[in-house]
């Protein structure tokens, strides 16, 4: 029935089709885990794995330095925190993208960090939560 319906719509139709199909595909492609983030659900990641550590409140230090306003800051300048020398000269801002591929794997993107988590695999909820950091630190 399917090939009976597709010749009879002629090669035009079956053109508009192949073309809206390839459009949908490249939308659907095109489309990241940050499109969808949800800095709610991010502040269960973080609770998850980096509460332990960090603290989103301002100037509030603990194993790890302060992550408030940490979206757009350079790195390794976080008042009153003792950061290793490769944070402190690794010259990087922390944007999204590069948070992103900080928490995916640290020491990868600054080698000689001295933060032990080994990274957060999944895209979903690294974006979840950098959504939370810029919305809890007030960036």
């Amino acid at each position: 029935m399917d090939g009976i319906l597709m010749r009879a719509l002629g090669s035009f139709s079956r053109l508009r089709a192949c073309a809206l199909a390839g459009a949908a595909a490249v939308l659907l492609t095109s489309i990241t885990p940050t499109a969808f983030a949800d800095a709610h659900r991010g502040e269960d990641v973080f609770d998850a794995n980096c509460e332990a550590c960090h603290s989103v409140l301002p100037g509030k230090n603990k194993m790890g330095p302060s992550l408030a306003k940490v979206v757009g800051r350079t790195a390794g300048t976080a008042p009153n925190y003792a950061y290793s020398d490769a944070m402190k000269g690794c010259g990087l801002a922390w944007q999204r993208d590069k948070l992103d591929a900080y928490i995916t794997k640290p020491k990868a993107v600054v080698p000689g960090c001295k933060m032990p988590f080994e990274g957060l695999p999944n895209a979903r909820d690294r974006a979840d939560l950098i959504d939370y950091l810029a919305a809890a630190g007030g960036n």
